[in-house]
């Protein structure tokens, strides 16, 4: 039987909708929480930060005290709420000390309801990204529960527990993560002198919320707090060293929160096909649309598009793709013309030859196989089951191709295919 372990009246759970699209004016965030969102009005100050940097929140809120994710999963207000509107960020914040608590407590009072949350955020707008609020450790550990499970005894026993199981309720749900307690820690190491707490040791003091809400400002807009609002009890000195703090920690390291874990990726590799032309292909999957500048005045539309250059030389290529939520991202690379360049690519997996008129590949799994002539026109292409051999004909044999193949994991293999 495990031992329960004590909650008192004290968390948030905050929920806040999907990245914005490109040059939208107002971005509506919904809290549902409980008293340490409600403690010194954490959703005004987010609309203030805000607000004077140029930018606009909305807010709504619902914070009864103590609420888990699992009453929320199951509190009509909040379901309510979360239907109410397309958000555009959602973010999630659990019970102050449960994320802490024994991993085999955690896997049956916790995932399960940041899972179910997550699901009816999607499914009211697929647009909307969930974002889980990272809490803090308390100021001396979790004494209410440390006889019981010693890694709480402390605070960094404590925010190492937080820390790991709101990244692990991000990753497994591809949302992002507002890394509140990894900027705590990073203040409290850094400048001692500011009581980030209330005089419970668990609650935030004025300077705690405000730092919370210059971790959701970057979190959310990917963008500096720094000479952002801040309330007339906080100290000017005092504020700034808070918006460095956020910006420090949340814009250093956007990966390692996953706040970029639904933006499409602009990625791309070439494959020189002679004669001036270029094969481009974008790494993002479908439903993507493509804008690239080759770099000597041509443009395209398509995916996978072919470019026919005037004369040798080296071209910055700027690719952009935007997702039909309106998230985007490019990528812009030198691409050097002027002859055949092969890289090296491993064979051990894929073998590709010519045959009875046409092309015999074997491969060890599923993927896709496109064979390009030297004109850049698309000779054949053929959706490869695997694992094993299969033959693909040819309109006109005897000619020289381009091969490449895409497997299901993403690996790419290429290589030069002469036929007689």
């Amino acid at each position: 039987m495990r031992t329960p372990f004590l909650l008192p009246c004290c968390c948030v759970l905050v929920l806040f909708a999907a990245s914005l699209p490109a040059g939208a004016q107002t971005t509506r965030v919904l809290f549902l929480g409980n008293s340490y969102t409600g403690v010194n009005d954490l959703p005004t100050l987010v609309e203030q930060v805000a607000t004077s940097l140029g930018d606009t929140v909305v807010a709504d809120a619902n914070m009864p005290g103590g609420y888990t994710l699992a009453q929320h999963s199951a509190n009509s207000t909040s379901l309510a709420l979360i239907a109410s509107q397309p958000w555009h960020f959602v973010v999630l914040q659990e019970q102050s000390q449960l994320p802490s608590f024994p991993q085999g407590q955690v896997d049956t009072d916790v995932f399960p309801y940041a899972a179910q949350l997550v699901d009816a955020i999607r499914q009211n707008d697929s647009c909307t990204t969930p974002v889980f609020y990272m809490t803090w450790g308390r100021e001396n550990g979790d004494q209410q529960n440390c006889a019981n499970w010693p890694p709480v005894c402390t605070y960094a026993g404590m925010q190492a527990l937080l820390r790991a199981r709101y990244l692990q309720m991000a990753t497994d749900n591809s949302a992002a993560c507002a890394p509140a307690g990894a900027v705590w820690s990073h203040v409290r190491d850094q400048h001692p002198g500011i009581d980030l707490y209330a005089s419970d040791g668990s609650h935030p003091s004025v300077a705690g919320s405000y730092l919370v809400a210059c971790t959701m400002y970057a979190s959310i807009f990917r963008s500096s707090p720094v000479g952002a609002y801040h309330p007339a009890a906080l100290h000017a000195d005092t504020a700034s060293l808070l918006q460095q703090a956020a910006a420090a920690v949340v814009l250093d390291s956007l990966a390692t929160w996953n706040i970029d874990v639904q933006d499409p990726d602009a990625g791309f590799s070439t494959f020189d096909l002679g004669g001036g032309t270029v094969q481009f292909d974008a790494l993002a999957g479908s439903g993507l649309t493509h804008a690239w500048d080759f770099g000597d005045g041509g443009t395209d539309s398509a995916a996978d598009p072919v470019h026919g250059y005037g004369a040798p030389g080296t071209y910055t290529v700027l690719h952009v793709v935007t997702d039909a939520c309106g998230r985007s991202d490019q990528d812009s690379i030198p691409v050097t013309v002027g002859g055949v360049g092969l890289p090296e690519t491993p064979s051990s997996r894929v073998q590709v030859r010519c045959e009875g008129g046409g092309v015999r590949i074997e491969v060890s799994g599923p993927g896709l196989l496109r064979l390009i002539r030297t004109d850049g026109s698309l000779a054949a292409q053929h959706a490869v089951a695997g694992p094993g051999p299969v033959h693909l004909p040819l309109k006109r044999a005897g000619e020289p191709l381009a091969w490449w193949f895409l497997g299901s994991d993403g690996d790419r293999w290429q290589g030069l295919l002469l036929c007689p």
